[in-house]
């Protein structure tokens, strides 16, 4: 008679789910926890970029405090073309200055703190100016689009009404209010006024670019499409020479 044993192994409960407990230890540490320096590598990394980010902010933050408002900005004028549009809206006739007098325009009024019209003009139109606590340029250099020339002391140069005063009382400003000759007057919106050499804008004086224009013909396209941008918006006439004038010049832009 022949046995059959059979063998069974007892295998610990607590060892069949060894290798199902490694892998899932296994699966959870695949990607090691990152090392204590590369974590204070990113630390430092992210506190960089933050100052540089401030850094940067206060940067630009003092700019903003330097720079001339946006208002100060140099106006550009109108394209060629649509100085010629503006050109034919406007109302041709003759010139009057009858009872005219400068001091109908108030003019270089305060703008800002101690600033007036003329010091904010200089401040924008020159390049390192310095002014002290009344707002006097003290130093600085100005380039003089009408001659081409550079100054380096503020004494020798004008601003320049781009439509003179007389000339816009010719043309319709003898019946404006007193507020509106002085928003006129000390306009830094418009392109009507310009840092320029004195002497070049005092043998401008009053002159209508019929008998005067800027002896740099660069300027000249610029300087004709900034005055009819002026005359347009403030309702101003043309004498029919002005006109003529105007016409030329703008055909060459």
């Amino acid at each position: 008679m022949s046995c059959h044993v059979r063998v069974i192994n007892f295998l610990p409960r607590a060892h069949l789910p060894a290798t199902r407990h490694r892998e899932h230890s296994l699966a959870r540490t695949a990607t090691p926890p990152p090392l204590k320096g590369v974590r204070m590598s990113k630390f430092y990394a992210r506190r960089r970029v933050s100052i540089l980010a401030a850094l940067t902010g206060l940067i630009a933050s003092v700019a903003l405090f330097n720079s001339p408002t946006a208002s100060a900005a140099l106006p550009t004028p109108v394209s060629a073309a649509t100085a010629r549009t503006y050109l034919a809206s406007l109302t041709v006739a003759t010139e009057d200055r009858t009872g005219y007098s400068r001091d109908l325009f108030p003019h270089w009024i305060t703008q800002s703190g101690t600033c007036n019209t003329r010091e904010v003009v200089l401040k924008r139109d020159g390049t390192n100016v310095v002014q002290d606590s009344a707002c006097a340029a003290t130093s600085g250099s100005w380039y003089s689009p009408y001659d081409g020339a550079t100054w380096t002391a503020a004494s020798d140069v004008d601003i320049d009404h781009l439509v003179p005063l007389a000339e816009a009382w010719d043309s319709g400003a003898d019946s404006w209010t007193t507020s509106r000759r002085q928003a006129f007057a000390n306009d830094l919106t418009r392109p009507q006024l310009i840092a320029v050499t004195d002497n070049v804008n005092q043998a401008k004086g009053d002159q209508d670019p019929a008998t005067w224009m800027p002896s740099r013909t660069a300027y000249r396209c610029t300087y004709v499409r900034a005055w009819v941008q002026v005359k347009y918006y403030y309702g101003l006439s043309v004498d029919s020479a002005e006109k003529s004038a105007l016409t030329s010049y703008l055909s060459s832009c």
